[in-house]
């Protein structure tokens, strides 16, 4: 995985009851293709692999919102995204389980995003 430091200081200055699962969630995308990389962009974290991929929302407190930057060009078999827009689409993850019963969906469109452009 490919850490950058500028999100491990976005993160420790994060105050939020999601932050564990945000953290959780950062690590499954990152575990995902060792080309995936963060940033920091529009004041959140933001992977990116030749083009931004999903940013966090970070002011959701219910649960953890990623929202895929092109998700409607993405397949999505297990319908893990939501929305019906031209071009984004958002993941929602309400807990550590429920992240877990969606771990391969998130990992199989990073996967797919990063296939799609190698």
């Amino acid at each position: 995985m490919q850490i950058n430091p500028a999100v491990d200081a976005w993160f420790a200055d994060y105050s939020n009851p999601q932050k564990p699962l945000a953290q959780a969630v950062r690590e499954v995308v990152l575990a995902a293709d060792p080309r995936v990389t963060e940033a920091i962009k529009w004041q959140a974290p933001t992977f990116v692999y030749a083009g931004n991929i999903a940013s966090f929302y970070p002011k959701a407190k219910a649960h953890v919102a990623l929202m895929f930057h092109k998700g409607a060009s993405l397949p999505d078999p297990t319908g893990l995204l939501e929305g019906t827009g031209e071009v984004s689409r958002v993941a929602k993850f309400l807990d550590h389980d429920d992240l877990e019963a969606k771990r391969e969906a998130l990992t199989d469109l990073i996967r797919a995003w990063v296939s799609a452009r190698a």
